[in-house]
């Protein structure tokens, strides 16, 4: 899929979160500046929540409370070692009404539930962005 803009990422995770069975991971990969935490603005809206999104690049993790269920927004970019935020995110990850988002998923991977969703996003040029589900 081709994504040609910012509004069509946010709308894109909008919809992704409507067709979504909860409780849910998906791995997010892409470059810094792909659109990940674009997508994730729209998929947190399409949850129903209201509370402005931000990236947890530096926080490592973030929570959100939506009227269809929860988003836990992890970012291990800034981590070799996961440590005790291995356990949170498995807590996370076992939560029937969370959907769990994981960047920069490599250090956890072992962690993640087989068959778990996977969203990469590829940056093509400054409006465009390729996007490939497995």
């Amino acid at each position: 899929m081709i994504i040609h803009s910012e509004t069509e990422m946010l709308d894109f995770g909008k919809k992704y979160a409507e067709a979504l069975e909860i409780p849910a991971v998906i791995e997010l990969i892409g470059d810094v500046g792909a659109g990940k935490t674009t997508f994730v603005r729209g998929l947190a809206q399409g949850l129903g929540i209201s509370e402005p999104l931000s990236s947890p690049s530096f926080t490592i993790s973030r929570f959100y409370q939506g009227e269809k269920s929860a988003l836990t927004h992890y970012d291990f970019y800034r981590l070799e070692d996961p440590g005790l935020m291995a356990e949170d995110l498995a807590d996370a990850i076992e939560d029937d009404n969370n959907v769990t988002v994981i960047e920069w998923g490599q250090s956890i991977a072992d962690i993640l539930p087989e068959g778990h969703k996977i969203i990469e996003i590829k940056y093509i040029d400054e409006n465009t962005r390729e996007i490939t589900e497995r």
